[in-house]
């Protein structure tokens, strides 16, 4: 019997960049193109070799820096080509970018507290977080769609926009997508396709029990 009752029995995994010399002061990134740290390399080398066990049938990531550098990795392993799109990248956040949480507290503490109730809110004049989901979801989709029943897609990105794109492929009210913890850096989510659609199978997996180090902290 077809555990997937219906469904085609894809899946995505969504695996958040290596550690960045950012990630380790705690300032948000977005899109500022910034590489990851030699620890950051390592870290993608070992998930690598985890993700690989579950034989992905295709790879898409981010064309940022540090999260194409993270893609490298699991592309050497696998021998898989990696795909690039601009649409995956981490959230714009305008001014804010290249501040520390605490500078973003001192400075838009209440844009910061709005933010983080759950209100929409364009973080340092950049995007909002159902723009960025309006960007990033449809690339995993159309790559998704693309794989084979029971096929497996890796989609690398960044912790903001992969959870933005989980809470838009659950269906979950934008409002509620904060409640999907941080990912840490080069850990993964994976969705699996059920009869009535994605549903979230694993949160946060992986073997590198760091502390979260958010992009979007």
């Amino acid at each position: 019997m077809n555990g997937n009752r219906g469904g085609r029995g894809r899946r995505i995994v969504l695996w958040r960049h290596g550690q960045t010399a950012w990630n380790l002061e705690q300032r948000f990134q977005g899109n500022t193109d910034i590489e990851l740290t030699a620890e950051g390399t390592a870290q993608a080398r070992r998930a690598a070799r985890l993700l690989a066990a579950l034989r992905p049938d295709a790879i898409i990531a981010s064309d940022l820096r540090r999260a194409a550098g993270t893609a490298a990795e699991l592309a050497a392993v696998t021998h898989l080509p990696v795909t690039h799109y601009e649409g995956l990248r981490e959230t714009f956040a305008g001014a804010w970018q290249g501040l520390t949480h605490t500078e973003i507290v001192e400075r838009y503490g209440e844009q910061y507290a709005a933010w983080k109730r759950g209100e929409p809110v364009r973080r340092g004049g950049g995007e909002l977080e159902t723009e960025v989901a309006d960007r990033a979801a449809p690339v995993v989709l159309t790559a998704a769609d693309k794989l084979a029943d029971d096929g497996v897609l890796v989609v690398v990105s960044h912790g903001g926009t992969i959870r933005t794109t989980i809470g838009r492929l659950l269906g979950l009210e934008s409002t509620s997508w904060e409640s999907l913890g941080g990912l840490t850096n080069c850990c993964w989510s994976v969705l699996g396709e059920g009869a009535r659609g994605w549903r979230l199978l694993e949160h946060n997996a992986g073997t590198l029990p760091e502390p979260v180090l958010g992009d979007d902290t």
